[in-house]
């Protein structure tokens, strides 16, 4: 095999964010997504939703000279986070949100699944979705034939 030819299989990724404050970020990440700390460090914690060592690292962002980190113009656009259960669980995920004050930004239909987009107190932005389509040959047929789709969804919260 040519080293051309070769391609990575990914199993899982795992994500780092910078943040404001870890320590007080990492609450959130407890509360909000259910996460555990799984290790800290001095500028730094690390959370799991229970099956890794860590899903999501929060790390300590340096302030400009004479205020506080920004996010800057160019950054993520959104982490996906599919979950367990169908509609009616993602209509009580929406449900919890709104509860705890979360700021939602939009409830799509992407006629392969339908996303739920969040943010966290710094402005990273989320989605929990759940995929409708579970056979993934039909879902990238889908996906392709319709181009990517986003349109907005009335998700009712329960």
């Amino acid at each position: 095999m040519e080293t051309s030819d070769i391609k990575p299989r990914v199993r899982r990724t795992h994500l780092a964010l910078f943040v404001k404050n870890p320590f007080e970020s990492a609450g959130w990440y407890e509360d909000v997504l259910g996460m555990k700390v799984t290790g800290r460090g001095e500028q730094w914690v690390f959370l799991s939703f229970g099956k890794k060592h860590h899903d999501i690292a929060l790390i300590q962002a340096d302030a400009p000279a004479g205020g506080e980190p920004g996010r800057g113009e160019i950054n993520m656009q959104h982490y996906g986070l599919e979950i367990e259960g169908g509609m009616d669980e993602l209509r009580r995920l929406y449900g919890m949100l709104l509860k705890k004050g979360v700021p939602i930004v939009k409830t799509t239909d992407h006629a392969v699944g339908i996303g739920l987009y969040f943010t966290d107190p710094d402005g990273h932005r989320f989605e929990f979705f759940h995929e409708v389509i579970e056979d993934d040959a039909e879902a990238f047929r889908i996906f392709e034939e319709l181009g990517a789709p986003s349109k907005p969804i009335d998700l009712q919260p329960l």
